[in-house]
């Protein structure tokens, strides 16, 4: 039987978490706003600042970045001195917000909210089971997600994922063709072709709004004589012999993640290695009831699984699918070795081999 006390106790963890949940939804917008006003950056660049200050640094007007600033400081964001009514940032703080090459957790915020404006699509798709494919989303849920996956591919790939594959780092250093399926806005295309010039690199991706932003994000990085971009479906990859394939964060997100994983196996070069990258996740749900599962869950509703469905995928993988069906599709589609090879608390990375 349960008692009252213990209602009592869950009632008030309850109504705690939605404090902090409910908090952390109402801040969203302000974080967002922060990023896009400058106001991050202004703290970071000449503070501490009252609002005053921080509202002339930033051409902003003070009524509006006195509230925002108020907001920020009860939420831990930026840092206050009672005495002054001055704001600044911390190291962490700056690292996290302002910083253009730090975090970036703005961007994680914009793609919540970008997910909130495709609200009625996906409630529709709910009722009625039917998809809702990636280029349908709101502009901001690309360049977001970009953003949000960035930082972690820049603190990773090149020193930890890369060296964890045996003898892939001279391969790429001597030159192959590498296949980046899946590419996105190019983050991991870019710092592929940014690392080994001597490799030829092209990112495949089949929304064509997402290939046009790569293409200009590469020609403002000057690196558009080392990496090109196609559209393309995974199932479709043009070309063969590739010394790699990488998939970063998006096999869950396909209709015919099988199809992709045979065309994969085919394009490959005899001495060639497929690098699966995906959202880190346990081999049960109870393992992935977690915060970092919490999110990637909410972010699966409304991107991964309306995307596959989309695909026509008959009972899409979500992000939280864990490495089993991974393993099961390698071995399906024919390749002869599968192995974890490095993981963080946000991803797992796979090597399969022909």
């Amino acid at each position: 039987m349960t008692t009252t006390s213990t209602v009592r106790h869950s009632l008030d963890d309850l109504l705690t978490q939605f404090i902090n949940d409910l908090g952390a939804t109402a801040a969203a917008g302000n974080i967002v706003l922060g990023d896009r006003l400058g106001l991050y950056r202004g703290l970071d660049e000449a503070g501490p600042l009252t609002s005053a200050e921080l509202a002339t640094y930033a051409g902003s007007s003070e009524r509006y970045v006195r509230e925002w600033l108020r907001g920020q400081a009860a939420g831990g964001l930026v840092s206050y001195e009672p005495e002054t009514d001055q704001f600044w940032l911390t190291e962490p703080q700056a690292l996290a917000l302002a910083d253009p090459n730090g975090l970036q957790l703005a961007g994680a915020f914009q793609l919540a909210l970008a997910c909130f404006a495709d609200l009625p699509a996906i409630e529709d798709a709910f009722r009625t089971g039917k998809g809702f494919a990636w280029g349908e989303h709101h502009p901001d849920v690309f360049t977001g997600c970009e953003r949000f996956y960035r930082p972690g591919y820049v603190a990773n790939l090149v020193g930890e994922w890369i060296p964890a594959i045996t003898g892939l780092d001279d391969r790429l250093t001597a030159g192959v063709t590498v296949a980046d399926l899946g590419c996105g806005l190019g983050s991991s295309t870019r710092i592929l072709a940014q690392t080994y010039p001597a490799s030829k690199i092209v990112g495949f991706d089949n929304h064509p709004g997402s290939i046009e932003l790569a293409r200009r994000m590469t020609l403002e990085a000057g690196l558009a004589d080392r990496c090109t971009y196609q559209v393309a479906p995974a199932q479709d990859l043009p070309g063969d012999g590739y010394g790699l394939v990488t998939t970063f964060d998006c096999l869950h997100d396909m209709g015919d993640p099988l199809g992709a994983a045979r065309r994969v196996r085919d394009a490959l070069a005899p001495e060639g290695v497929w690098m699966i990258v995906e959202p880190f996740a346990g081999t049960s749900v109870a393992d992935n009831l977690t915060p970092v599962g919490r999110i990637y869950y909410s972010l699966s509703s409304f991107l991964c699984v309306p995307h596959a469905l989309s695909e026509g995928a008959p009972d899409a993988w979500g992000n939280q699918a864990g490495e089993e069906p991974v393993a099961d599709l390698v071995e399906q589609a024919g390749f002869g070795g599968f192995q974890r090879v490095a993981e963080t608390p946000f991803n797992i990375v796979y090597e399969a081999r022909p």
